[in-house]
């Protein structure tokens, strides 16, 4: 066995929702960080581990309410191999090696899969308010009209707003405080999370700035302003966009709601996911709504037409839903996982069983047929304790001897000299005080 192997410590410890669990060796330490919180009991971990170390929840009362972990991770029998890690879709647990995850590391295979934005992003505010997980996050730079055009009271005019030609992208919101995006309640069959746009023609002066500004010519305003000063003066739309990795899940939300055709995102998973029509005669979305509940991607609906459905397009097929569902009535299949390469390293082929077990659900492990085991020796039975029979004669000399003992115990100078170890001048003093007594 090497020194690294004799050196090796494993701690655990509990932050808020945090669960971590610490290995350290001579060589390296290694964090594992599973946030409970963030775990949606997919079950991808379980599938993968090599060592059986982690285990389900009671997923199917936290779906409908239990506030509890979804796995259960035994850090005792744990290699800390970063199999969960690495192909959590939902980045609920993370592995650390000396300060640095594993995600940056080539020697550990991982779920691929990314956001791109192309240049045709304004960008504009409508993927960062749709996105269901907030992992979008949108800075726009532009100079705003306080600045541009201060407010002129008294100003008279007329603002039209052509709502065809509006894609609700909010820059003018941000431009100018007179516009006001209605916002509503995003749903998955309703992606635009904006229900109109109106002005607050108290707050405006009719400057005209908005006109040149708006990127789809959709504002016209009537007023005291030259054109080509307007113009001049009116900010191109700038910015940046940014994706939280941590966060986003590739539901592909953004990609769906964009105007613009900017977004693109690749899944991790392809698959198929179908309801059972004959399992929902017991589905109640309304009082349960556990799919809705664990599912990343928001996908799952409550139609007019039908009791329950799921948006597919936004699926990723990580089935959190059909362990979630009580009457079984959700089936979910991955055919293909797609994932970084994997190198050739001393655990290679034990990443593509679990690369594997993704899609077959079947994780290949270790042969342990030719392990020895050591046979258990059967449990004796013991006999019974059996009380002893009590002789009052006996009894009555014994409880005399510890009455003398007792308060021969009780003097002082017995005491000091047994607790200066001085054993014997104790016992020449008991020996002096009974002789006493008997006297």
């Amino acid at each position: 066995m090497s020194e690294e192997e004799l050196n090796v410590t494993v701690e655990s410890d509990v932050r808020d929702s945090h669960f971590l669990f610490t290995q350290k060796t001579v060589k390296s330490k290694k964090l594992l960080d599973y946030d409970y919180k963030r775990c949606n009991g997919c079950g991808l971990c379980i599938q993968v581990c090599p060592k059986k170390a982690i285990e389900p929840g009671p997923l199917i009362e936290i779906a409908t309410g239990l506030d509890a972990p979804p796995v259960i991770i035994d850090h005792t029998r744990c290699s800390f191999c970063g199999m969960c890690a690495a192909f959590c879709p939902v980045r609920s647990i993370r592995m650390n090696i000396n300060d640095k995850d594993i995600l940056e590391l080539a020697e550990f295979p991982h779920l691929d899969s990314k956001v791109v934005f192309n240049d045709k992003c304004l960008p504009c505010l409508i993927c960062e308010k749709s996105c269901p997980e907030e992992a979008i996050s949108i800075d726009l730079a532009f100079a705003k009209k306080e600045i541009l055009a201060p407010f002129k009271e008294g100003k008279t005019g007329e603002i039209i707003v052509d709502m065809e030609k509006c894609t609700l992208c909010g820059a003018c919101a941000v431009l100018c405080p007179a516009f006001i995006l209605v916002e509503k309640k995003a749903k998955a069959d309703d992606l635009m999370p904006f229900e109109d746009l109106v002005v607050d023609k108290a707050k405006c002066d009719y400057c005209g700035i908005c006109v040149p500004f708006c990127p789809e010519d959709a504002i016209k305003v009537k007023g005291d302003f030259n054109d080509e000063e307007i113009k001049k003066i009116a900010p191109e739309i700038t910015g940046t966009i940014k994706v939280d990795n941590d966060k986003c899940t590739r539901c592909g939300w953004c990609e769906a709601v964009c105007p613009y055709d900017a977004a693109h995102v690749s899944k991790p998973f392809e698959g198929e996911i179908e309801l059972i029509d004959e399992k929902l005669k017991g589905c109640d979305p309304v009082g349960c709504h556990g799919c809705f509940n664990v599912c990343p991607s928001k996908a799952w609906i409550i139609p007019k037409d039908k009791k329950i459905d799921v948006v597919k397009d936004f699926c990723t097929y990580c089935g959190a839903c059909e362990k979630a569902c009580h009457v079984e009535a959700i089936g979910v299949k991955r055919k293909l996982a797609k994932y970084t390469p994997v190198t050739d390293t001393a655990w290679s082929e034990d990443w593509k069983k679990a690369i594997a077990s993704l899609t077959t659900q079947e994780r290949g492990r270790p042969d342990v047929s030719r392990s020895l085991h050591v046979e258990k020796e059967e449990k004796k039975v013991e006999p019974a304790i059996v009380k002893p029979v009590i002789d009052p004669v006996l009894r009555k000399l014994v409880d005399e001897r510890i009455e003398k003992m007792s308060s021969i115990l009780g003097n002082k100078q017995v005491r000091h000299a047994w607790e200066r170890k001085d054993a014997e001048t104790a016992l020449a003093e008991i020996k002096k005080r009974m002789k006493k007594d008997e006297q």
